[in-house]
């Protein structure tokens, strides 16, 4: 019995994290004989639904679907994303990007961006963004498809991921999974049933008087983490000394400004402001402290920073940065905001879901509920909210701002230890240090921490083989050849026009 897989699964939550584990589970388990996926929800209460940008791991997660990217762009409303520009971050008036893709061509066997800091010594003085054609293209407004198959064209360097409706995705997931047989139950969970020896959850009860039982049970309940901390008790880590934001404030706006296909953060007195722009709307949404800043100013400051009018009130979030001690205790897994938050500075919250249901997958429990296993996935799942904190708390590191005591606070904060090692490292020598298969590329810690002004002592040596004149020469022709390629792509309206996923007008919400 013990070496029988799970066959009853019970998820605790609708919104994008509860929808995205039923329709991955339904269609890679769901051909299993005995298979239940059911999924638990009310519509009386709502999900926080500002997780509206993801990064390119998300291409991955819908082709498991088998979804096709028109429809899903059009049923979503989406636009795409190139990387997302930090606007005043380093100082008020910068800005750069943190772009999807590479920068330029390595060379001899050698990261591009030390050829690019050797033409700083020699005195070029073309910012890193120019040597990409993912910022470069998203700046101008434009897009294509990548050019995977042509490694001689600018294109094979592109990334991309979307920005899209967080609330149109959940229910595009919630038609496919319930057409993989998913059932879903309208209701309030009142009580979490758990087994008197054992302590496993063995149902949800009903505000209705109903119990859904269970075999094993994912955790998608939001901040509140109904099963993994208020029922089995799992601690929560606290990370608000290195990220001190804790509340936020969303609110949609109509369209107007710029559509470029980037996310767009920009740094302000107690946080930073977020925009996200859609095919029928612009996201915004303003992320700071509550120690340096009221809700009312932090309102006040969102509203007369919008680009278009804002047509729904301001919806305020409170959260703590950090994640649970464990995310998979006895029988019950959580995902998203039940299992930790990072701030969306970085469109990280989508892929901390697809993620954790990847690993479920590939650690998906028998009766026996091994051990192994177990440790193996809570210290995977640690071990990956670690990485992207430390490269959240880089943007807030690195800067030369001292303009309020927000400011001044996060430039002084002593930095942890893997950050602290791989920000010496860059300072030393430009070398970026990747470790273990993180989620960040060497292109995404490059991007920030030159971005943000850190300088390098020096390049690799290997950089300084070539003379000067070729030096030069080859970081002209890489520069050439992207702002040519850049200059012949489709504007991204354009580009979803004559794909078919442009949205009618009428769903638009212009000013």
């Amino acid at each position: 019995m013990n070496g029988e897989p799970i066959r009853k699964i019970v998820i605790v939550g609708g919104g994008t994290s509860g929808w995205m584990a039923a329709a991955a589970i339904s269609r890679i388990l769901g051909d299993f004989p005995g298979m239940s996926v059911q999924l638990v929800e009310s519509e009386a209460i709502g999900t926080v639904g500002v997780g509206e940008a993801t990064i390119p791991q998300i291409l991955s997660f819908n082709n498991l679907l088998g979804l096709d990217e028109n429809e899903f762009v059009r049923e979503t409303h989406a636009t795409y994303k190139l990387g997302i520009e930090f606007v005043d971050w380093l100082r008020p008036g910068h800005s750069y990007v943190h772009p999807f893709g590479r920068y330029g061509i390595d060379m001899m066997g050698v990261e591009f961006h030390h050829f690019w800091l050797r033409g700083r010594a020699l005195g070029k003085r073309e910012e890193i963004d120019e040597y990409s054609i993912a910022a470069m293209a998203g700046k101008a407004g434009k897009f294509f498809w990548p050019q995977l198959g042509n490694p001689n064209s600018p294109l094979s360097k592109l990334s991309y991921a979307f920005q899209f409706d967080a609330s149109r995705y959940a229910r595009y997931l919630r038609t496919i999974a319930e057409k993989q047989g998913v059932v879903r139950h309208e209701g309030k969970v009142v009580e979490v049933v758990q087994d008197g020896e054992s302590g496993f959850v063995t149902s949800v009860q009903m505000e209705d008087g109903s119990q859904i039982e269970g075999e094993l049970f994912l955790d998608c309940s939001g901040f509140r983490s109904l099963l993994l901390g208020q029922a089995l008790g799992v601690p929560f880590r606290d990370w608000s000394k290195w990220l001190p934001c804790d509340r936020a404030v969303a609110v949609p706006c109509t369209l107007a400004g710029e559509h470029q296909p980037l996310t767009r953060s920009t740094a302000r007195p107690a946080g930073w402001q977020w925009r996200i722009p859609l095919q029928h709307r612009i996201g915004n949404g303003h992320v700071y402290s509550s120690a340096h800043m009221s809700e009312q100013e932090a309102t006040d400051l969102l509203l007369a920073n919008l680009d278009g009018k804002p047509f729904a009130d301001p919806n305020p979030l409170r959260f703590t940065a950090g994640h649970r001690e464990r995310a998979w205790e006895k029988n019950v897994v959580a995902l998203g905001l039940a299992g930790g938050f990072l701030e969306p500075l970085e469109s990280t919250a989508i892929h901390l879901v697809q993620s954790a249901i990847a690993r479920l997958i590939a650690y998906f429990p028998t009766f026996a509920f091994g051990e192994q296993e177990i440790a193996r996935f809570n210290r995977d799942t640690a071990r990956e909210y670690t990485d992207i904190r430390d490269f959240l708390v880089l943007h807030y590191k690195a800067t030369e701002r001292e303009d309020s005591e927000f400011w001044r606070y996060c430039r002084h904060l002593e930095p942890p230890e893997g950050l602290a090692e791989k920000l010496a490292m860059f300072r030393s020598s430009g070398r970026v240090i990747r470790e273990h298969e993180e989620l960040f590329t060497e292109t995404s810690w490059l991007s920030v921490m030159a971005g943000q002004g850190i300088e390098p002592q020096g390049y690799h040596p290997v950089a300084g083989l070539l003379d000067e004149a070729e030096t030069l020469k080859r970081l002209d022709h890489i520069h050439s050849v992207i702002a040519q390629a850049v200059s012949q792509m489709p504007t991204q309206d354009d580009f979803l026009a004559q794909q078919g996923s442009a949205i009618p007008a009428t769903e638009r919400v212009q000013a």
